[in-house]
C-alpha cells in the first residue's frame, strides 16, 4: 500500500534543457499543496492493421509528457533581497527573476530565453522525474483566505522508478499571512481604493509539446494574461468601470500584501484594460461587480510586476 499523503517534491533549474539537474532534499525541496499528477499523457496511435476479422488496434504511445498540477503558499523569503524557496518555479513559467540584493526581488513577464525546471516527485518510494518543465501559473488573493500561486506545469516523460525518497528541508518556506483588511493594506484600481473580496493573476501561458525528429521539448508559445477581481460596488461617480470599459481605457492596478521587511509582496500592473462587466453579483445583500481587465505592455514584457521587499 502506498498513501497518497507520502510525498516529496524538489525542483531545480535546469543548466541545459532537459537533463536532469539532480535536485536534491536539502536546496531544491517544494512546499507544496493540492499536488496532482499525470505521469504518462499523450496519444495512443492506432496502427491501423487491416485485419480478417474483427478487433480493437494495436497502438503505440505517443508525444509522452508528464503534467503537475500544485500550488504554493505566496509567502515571500522573510529577508528582503532573498529569493523565496518556489522561485525557480514561478520562472519556469516564462518569468525573470531580479535581486537587488538586501532590498528587492522583482519578477516580470519575459518573451525569450524561458527557463526549464528537473523536477522528482515521489509518492511513497515511487519517484516520478520531469525534465525540460514548463507551465504557466495563477496568482491569488482570497480575503480571509492564504494567498497562493497555482501552477500547471508539463515537462518530458522518463519512466517511473523505486528509490528511496529524499529527505525534504522547508525551512525556506515562510508561514503565510491571511489576505485581510490588516495584512493586505493596498487594493487599487485607477487610483481608487476598493473593498475586495478576491483578485487573480493569471498568466495564461499557452504551455505546448514539440516533439519532432532530433528535438523533443515542452514550449511556452504564447501568453494571455488577466486579471479577475470581484470588488463591492460604489456609485459610479466614485469608480465607473462601464465607462472605462467602453472607452478601451487602460488603467493600473496596485495590491500589495503582507506587513514587516522580507514579507511584502507587490502586484503592480501599469496599464490593464478594463473588459465588460460582466454582470452584478449580490453578496450578503452588498451589491459587488465582477471585473476583468487585461495586463498590457508598456515597452514590453512590462505588463506586471510581483516585487517582494
Amino acid at each position: 500500500m502506498i498513501r497518497w499523503k507520502e510525498k516529496v517534491l524538489l525542483a531545480v533549474i535546469e543548466s541545459v534543457y532537459g537533463v536532469d539537474e539532480g535536485p536534491t532534499g536539502a536546496a531544491n525541496a517544494i512546499l507544496a499543496t493540492n499536488v496532482s499528477l499525470t505521469p504518462m499523457d499523450g496519444n495512443d496511435v492506432s496502427r491501423e492493421l487491416e485485419l480478417a476479422f474483427l478487433g480493437a488496434q494495436a497502438t503505440i504511445p505517443a508525444e509522452l509528457s508528464a503534467a503537475l498540477n500544485f500550488s504554493v503558499e505566496l509567502a515571500p523569503s522573510g529577508a528582503a533581497g532573498t529569493a523565496p524557496a518556489w522561485g525557480p518555479i514561478l520562472r519556469a513559467c516564462g518569468v525573470a527573476e531580479t535581486l537587488s540584493a538586501g532590498v528587492s526581488v522583482t519578477y516580470n513577464p519575459v518573451s525569450t530565453g524561458h527557463e526549464s525546471l528537473t523536477i522528482h516527485l515521489w509518492i511513497g518510494a515511487t519517484r516520478y522525474v520531469i525534465l525540460g518543465t514548463r507551465g504557466t501559473a495563477t496568482l491569488r488573493w482570497n480575503a480571509q483566505g492564504v494567498p497562493v500561486i497555482e501552477f500547471q506545469m508539463r515537462g518530458l516523460f522518463v519512466q517511473p522508478a523505486e528509490q528511496a525518497p529524499a529527505v525534504p528541508t522547508l525551512t525556506n518556506f515562510q508561514k503565510p499571512a491571511l489576505v485581510s483588511s490588516a495584512n493586505t493594506p493596498t487594493f487599487q484600481i485607477d487610483g481608487t481604493a476598493l473593498v475586495m473580496r478576491n483578485a487573480s493573476l493569471a498568466l495564461g501561458n499557452a504551455v505546448e509539446g514539440r516533439f519532432l525528429v532530433g528535438s523533443e521539448s515542452v514550449l511556452i508559445t504564447d501568453r494571455a494574461d488577466q486579471i479577475e477581481t470581484s470588488v463591492e460596488a460604489v456609485p459610479l461617480t466614485t469608480f465607473n468601470p462601464f465607462a472605462l470599459a467602453a472607452a478601451q481605457t487602460q488603467v493600473a492596478v496596485d495590491l500589495a500584501h503582507g506587513v514587516g521587511a522580507g514579507k511584502i509582496a507587490t502586484l503592480a500592473v501599469p496599464a490593464a484594460q478594463m473588459q465588460r462587466p460582466q454582470g452584478l453579483e449580490n453578496q450578503q445583500n452588498i451589491k459587488e461587480w465582477p471585473l476583468r481587465l487585461v495586463p498590457l505592455p508598456v515597452t514590453g514584457n512590462d505588463q506586471w510586476t510581483l516585487t517582494l521587499t
